[in-house]
Formats: structure tokens, sequence, C-alpha cells
């Protein structure tokens, strides 16, 4: 579950470059649950890591028993996206107003390199650990799913080429319209994170097809 939201700068955690180091975006700054009572519902958050450091994290909420975050504490490699997963947990009612409170924070460390999950914990992001901890908040929102509402093709398990059309239909529609009044700084860097989550899928749909290619090439006994 999350952990409820209530870790000196030492020569490890003083590393190069460590005043950019925290170049950490969050796609989306809001996580919409599209209300289906006496069901689970999951979202899907992705951290992007743009620095050249390893990146610790850990995610609290103010309603741990409501919510299972996996991974709720983990690395970021350098340059890397990763997905952290959030179900809520079975709703009886839908809340009035179909207004949450929910809340989350995301704190964000400089790890030493090669760091894995193993090597973090809730102690490193302690105020008086020594470590310089970064936060970013964002929020849960309840919406009302459509008649038919369709599964989305990145969480669905549809084909490559479904998802390559969702990203390039992100990247031409822009950020997110239930995003609440974002600036032109908020805009830009969900833009520049479409373009670089759509670059590197494209990357792995060409190394797919060079690898299918060359096992159809490789001798039958």
């Amino acid at each position: 579950m999350g952990e409820t939201i209530s870790e000196a700068s030492s020569s490890e955690s003083k590393l190069k470059n460590q005043e950019d180091s925290f170049y950490l975006y969050i796609h989306p700054q809001e996580l919409h649950f599209p209300l289906e009572l006496k069901k689970n519902i999951s979202c899907s958050l992705q951290l992007w890591n743009k620095s050249d450091n390893y990146l610790a994290f850990k995610v609290k909420t103010t309603i741990p028993e409501k919510y299972c975050v996996r991974p709720n504490i983990g690395v970021l490699l350098p340059t890397s996206i990763s997905d952290i997963t959030v179900t809520m947990q079975a709703l009886e009612e839908a809340p009035p107003d179909m207004q949450l409170k929910d809340k989350f924070i995301l704190q964000s460390i400089v790890a030493r390199p090669g760091s894995t999950t193993k090597d973090i914990t809730s102690d490193m992001f302690n105020k008086d650990s020594g470590y310089e901890v970064k936060e970013s908040k964002f929020r849960a929102v309840c919406v009302a799913p459509p008649p038919n509402y369709p599964p989305s093709p990145v969480q669905a398990s549809g084909s490559s080429d479904q998802i390559s059309v969702y990203l390039r239909s992100l990247l031409v529609r822009g950020p997110s319209k239930f995003q609440a009044k974002p600036n032109i700084s908020e805009l830009i860097a969900e833009r520049e994170f479409l373009k670089e989550l759509y670059k590197r899928h494209q990357e792995e749909l060409e190394r797919n097809v060079v690898i299918e290619k060359n096992k159809k090439l490789e001798p039958k006994n």
C-alpha cells in the first residue's frame, strides 16, 4: 500500500551536476480514475529521469489504505522512463459530487551510481537523512466513464501498432485537456515527454523487427 504523507549532503550524495540532477518529469499531473463501483481501478503514472544520475523515489499518499502503489519505492536509471501503477480500491458508492480529496507526493533523491531498489530505504527520504529531498505533488481525480468506455490502448493488450497510433494521437492532440490551467512550461514539458516516449517506442519496434528478421534467417534443424 502507499505510505502515509506525515530523507547532509554527504560525499556520497554530492554527485556531479547535483543542481541539475532532479530533472524528473511526471506524467500525468493528475490521476484520472473512471468510476466503476465495486471494482478496483488502476491508473498508470510515468516517471522520466532526464538526468545522467541515478534517482531514487518514494510515493506517499494521504489515504494508504485506499490505494496500492506498485512500486512505491525504487530507482530510476539515467535518462530512463519507468511506470508506476496506482490502484484505487473498490468503492461501494460514488464520492460526493464525484470529488476526491486524495493527494500523493513523489519524493526523489540522487542515488549512488549503480544503485538498485534493494539499496533504497524509506529513511533516505527523511529530512535528517543527509540527502537533498525533492517533492512533487499530484492528486487523484474521479471521472465518470462515457457510455461503452473503451480501454486505453496503452493499458489494453493491443498490438504495437495500436500503441503507436495512440502515442501519435497524443502528440498531435497535445497535453491532456483535463489538466487544470497548465502554464506554458508544463505544456512544453508534457509535449517533450510524449515525443521522447514515442521515440523510444519506435526504437523498440525497430529492434523487434530486426529480431524477427534474424529469426527467419536462422537455419532450421
